[in-house]
């Protein structure tokens, strides 16, 4: 199995420090924030990994360099443009070589298990089976809603921070079925099998909720929901990072690497 760290984005909501820093090397409690989802992916058994680069794209290959450091074979998808967190899918169809893979952040930290997520989405015979977590900003966030399966029913995606602005897929769901499902945020990983890459739009950018996952559950197709209950922690933007970091410098989470 391999995977796919998505790294590219300008982290425009914590500058300047991303002006000259690339946001996946800002540093968390001693580490790069980076090495949180690599050494998870690591201990989940996937050492093969690509990270997809754009926003200073040269430091995050001169730091990690081919990964030997870490453990780990990693290469580098480079984007000229940034092409949305799900169009590094489009050059990457061969490099999954028709095998089930993962997706994740690269800004996200938690204590995962890799394995039971994915013996879960297998359980489920899913097509994507996606982690979440209910935080207590959930209002924050897109919300996707998983019915007593696990089957994510409807994701509520949020326009913009701080309105209650939904695109919703589908767009219409019986207010019985609506009443039943429990809301989660998504926390940063993601299973998928290899049908899912016929699924993206033909030419990137695409966002991945939006293009790829949103219109598989308007469609009904079976995109589980992981309900991840452990440490869970993300750089959203300025005023998170330094909260986290004074988290990690008072007691920082065990993970076990």
């Amino acid at each position: 199995m391999k995977a796919l760290v998505l790294a590219a984005g300008k982290g425009e909501r914590l500058r300047p420090l991303t002006d000259t820093t690339p946001k996946p090397l800002l540093e968390v409690g001693g580490r790069l924030l980076i090495h949180y989802p690599l050494m998870m992916l690591k201990r989940g058994g996937i050492t093969q990994i690509t990270i997809n680069v754009h926003h200073l794209g040269a430091m995050i290959e001169a730091s990690l360099k081919d990964g030997g450091d870490l453990g780990l074979s990693i290469r580098y998808s480079r984007e000229p443009v940034l092409f949305g967190t799900g169009g590094p899918l489009v050059a990457l169809r061969d490099y999954f070589g028709g095998e089930t893979f993962v997706i994740a952040n690269s800004d996200t930290i938690l204590d995962l298990d890799l394995a039971r997520m994915v013996a879960y989405h297998r359980e489920r015979r899913a097509l994507a089976t996606i982690a979440l977590n209910r935080p207590p900003n959930l209002d924050y966030y897109s919300r996707l809603e998983i019915d007593a399966e696990g089957i994510i029913r409807r994701m509520r995606l949020l326009g913009r921070h701080g309105a209650p602005d939904f695109d919703d897929y589908p767009a219409d769901l019986d207010a019985k079925v609506a009443a039943s499902l429990s809301g989660f945020m998504y926390c940063g990983v993601c299973v998928c099998e290899p049908a899912v890459l016929a699924m993206t739009p033909g030419a990137p950018p695409f966002s991945l909720m939006a293009h790829v996952f949103g219109p598989m559950v308007a469609k009904g197709m079976r995109v589980a929901g992981y309900v991840h209950r452990g440490y869970f922690g993300t750089v959203d933007d300025t005023e998170s990072y330094q909260r986290l970091r004074a988290e990690f410098a008072k007691s920082p989470p065990p993970f076990g690497d």
